[in-house]
């Protein structure tokens, strides 16, 4: 693709001038399944998305660490190609490589102070190219700045839990929310 046939299907001219035009609303849903999974109904497929072994999986199912840095790749790549099509650097073959290092005690809350979550990304992309140093620093800084995937892991985001339907229920108290868990559900009946 050439830079000029990206630069137009962008539609970048259009989003300056109503940049309510550029706000789009992506979505992704699941459902929980059996043995601790969710099924995710993805573009293509649907993914049973499940623990992994050293948290208690490994009975089906894709891990979703590697379904983050499978995203992350997925994202890097494509931003990494339109920035290179649009600077006019040719590159004659780029792979795209990620690993990330998960403590697990973090996950499972066995170890005060180890955090949840990767410790560390790193990504890696290897190139066949005769772009010089300075053009291959810009499209590293570029690619980083411009990659929605590697941006929004930099905000946590907000969960929301709330009940399908409210027809007749309300709030839980502490007292209340505890008897239900000790199995003393007896105040859903009350008023």
């Amino acid at each position: 693709m050439s830079a000029e046939l990206l630069r137009a299907l962008q539609l970048q001219d259009t989003y300056r001038e109503a940049p309510e035009a550029a706000t789009l609303l992506v979505r992704a849903n699941g459902r929980i399944g059996p043995n601790v999974t969710c099924r995710v109904q993805t573009s293509y497929a649907l993914i049973d998305a499940g623990l992994h072994p050293t948290t208690g999986g490994g009975r089906g199912g894709v891990f979703p660490g590697n379904m983050l840095l499978e995203a992350l790749v997925a994202c890097v790549g494509v931003t990494f190609n339109a920035i290179a099509t649009a600077q006019g650097v040719e590159v004659e073959n780029a792979s795209i490589h990620a690993e990330g290092e998960l403590d697990v005690r973090g996950t499972l809350g066995v170890a005060k102070g180890v955090p949840v979550g990767f410790k560390a990304i790193r990504l890696r992309i290897e190139l066949d190219t005769e772009a010089s140093d300075s053009e291959i620093a810009m499209l590293a800084r570029l690619t980083q700045r411009f990659c929605v995937v590697g941006q929004s892991l930099a905000t946590l985001p907000l969960i929301e839990v709330r009940r399908k339907s409210t027809s007749r229920l309300r709030p839980m108290s502490m007292p209340e929310l505890r008897e239900c868990i000790l199995g003393d559900a007896s105040w859903a009946a009350r008023e």
